[in-house]
């Protein structure tokens, strides 16, 4: 399944999504991630509605988005794409939150994660390409 990250560097998860510039995307299993894609994306623009959708597109075919801070209109919206945000501590390790979740996958994951699990692995996953 496909996570995003909203980082600036790489390797933490330090960006608020509405003006966020690159999305880390990770492919992640149980056993085994790498990196998909960095998706570098224009800054973000005075308008508020096509600002969100321009995150969204870039993170539309991920199950699940890590960020360090998202408004409610942009939670509400990334839901409705059925990506699951997930809102963690400014600065937490990328590679930490995929071995976390690695180790979730491996053991029992909750029903919202199954569901995640169940619907990514229809292969109709959307690609991306920036505007």
């Amino acid at each position: 399944m496909k996570v995003a990250f909203a980082t600036s560097d790489g390797i933490v998860v330090d960006q608020h999504f509405g003006s966020c510039r690159r999305f880390d995307v990770y492919e992640v299993s149980a056993e085994l991630a790498s990196l998909y894609e960095s998706r570098v994306l224009d800054p973000a623009v005075d308008d508020e509605a096509e600002k969100i959708e321009s995150r969204l597109d870039a993170i539309r075919d991920c199950a699940i988005l890590h960020v360090a801070a998202i408004g409610g209109t942009a939670a509400a919206k990334v839901v409705r794409a059925r990506v699951h945000p997930l809102k963690v501590t400014e600065d937490t390790s990328i590679a930490d939150q995929i071995v976390r979740l690695q180790r979730v996958l491996a053991g029992n994951p909750p029903p919202w994660l199954r569901k995640l699990l169940r619907a990514s692995g229809s292969g109709a996953t959307p690609t991306w390409s920036p505007r």
